[in-house]
C-alpha cells in the first residue's frame, strides 16, 4: 500500500467516525526541510568550533588513528641507484 492509498483509507475511516480528515501526504515536506535547514544554520553559528564533530575528531581520535595506521603500513627501504 502506497501513501496515497493509505491516505484514502484514513480519510474514509475519519469520515465514518465523524473526525477531521488527515492532511494529504507530502503537505508539510517543504516546510519541514526548511526548518531543518534553518536549525542547522543556527547550530553552525551558535556552536563553538571546537565542539563540532570535525573539531572533536581532530582533538580525539584522528591523531591516534593516523599514528596507528602509520605503524601498520610498511615503509619502503632506501633506494639504490640503478646501474646500466
Amino acid at each position: 500500500m502506497n501513501a496515497a492509498q493509505q491516505h484514502l483509507l484514513d480519510t474514509y475511516r475519519a469520515a465514518r467516525r465523524g473526525e477531521a480528515a488527515p492532511p494529504a501526504p507530502d503537505t508539510h515536506t517543504v516546510r519541514t526541510a526548511r526548518e531543518i535547514q534553518q536549525w542547522r544554520r543556527f547550530q553552525a553559528v551558535v556552536t563553538d568550533p571546537g565542539s563540532r564533530l570535525r573539531g572533536r575528531v581532530r582533538r580525539g581520535g584522528l591523531p591516534g588513528l593516523t599514528a596507528w595506521l602509520r605503524r601498520l603500513t610498511p615503509r619502503p627501504g632506501p633506494r639504490t641507484p640503478r646501474t646500466p
